[in-house]
């Protein structure tokens, strides 16, 4: 028995750190906001004041973070109060090792006339390519198609309403994309509807949706890249 516990501590520490890294962690914060941490980096997606649709989530600010990415700076999604380091422009940015890519996308069905563009974020961290989509409602090009093609985890609008994906448009962009892992985001979660919220709950995306196994869960999800096998869709309960 020691034999194995001396042979077993002599193996982890000879394991290469990056497998360490290997683990992503992701917890929510509703709507559309989550913190993302892999590799020694904490990213922070979408802060939002709690208003309109976000008025029944709790705002949360106070925690470490390395940087910021919004899909606009719309007060739902790109909320910064205290001025930190936030990506929130189309473009491609470097942080730490890591690189983030940033496309423009209309925010709205109505070609942007109405909310603007919208931009999706992609970048790889702990294995996992990671693409986040909580901001668009437009269509994707070929030219897009080639940044965002086939996340690991796919972050994507499913409520409907003026600026968001519809359950329909959601299933549309994803067997494009096609992800191993979607995490539905700006829909409805309470019962009851909220003032001047034109969103809807996840029903109309679930009967679009058969080939992904559903799987509903609390705040925070770890993954690890070796480990994972199936096509799920987390549901986040905040």
């Amino acid at each position: 028995m020691k034999l194995k516990r001396l042979l077993f501590l002599i193996l982890f520490l000879l394991v290469p750190s990056n497998v360490n890294a290997e683990e992503l962690i992701l917890k929510s914060f509703g709507h559309s906001q989550f913190l993302i941490k892999g590799e020694g980096k904490s990213i922070l997606i979408n802060p939002f004041k709690a208003v309109g649709c976000a008025s029944q989530f709790k705002e949360s600010q106070n925690f470490e973070k390395d940087l910021i990415l919004a899909s606009s700076r719309l007060a739902d999604e790109g909320y910064n109060p205290n001025n930190d380091l936030m990506f929130v422009e189309p473009g491609t940015y470097e942080y730490n090792d890591l690189i983030f890519n940033g496309i423009s996308i209309a925010h709205d069905r109505l070609n942007g006339r109405r909310y603007g563009k919208a931009t999706v974020w992609a970048w790889n961290q702990s294995d996992f390519k990671i693409v986040h989509m909580g901001g668009a409602a437009g269509d994707i090009t070929f030219e897009d198609q080639i940044i965002i093609n086939r996340p690991d985890i796919l972050f994507i609008s499913i409520g409907g309403g003026v600026k968001s994906y519809t359950g329909e448009e959601a299933l549309n962009i994803i067997e494009i994309l096609n992800p191993k892992i979607i995490v539905p985001v700006h829909f409805l979660t309470t019962k009851e509807n909220i003032a001047d919220c034109d969103l809807s709950n996840e029903d109309e995306f679930l009967e679009n949706v058969s080939q992904y196994t559903v799987k509903y869960i609390g705040k925070e999800l770890k993954l690890n890249s070796t480990k994972y096998k199936d096509k799920i869709i987390y549901f986040f309960r905040n």
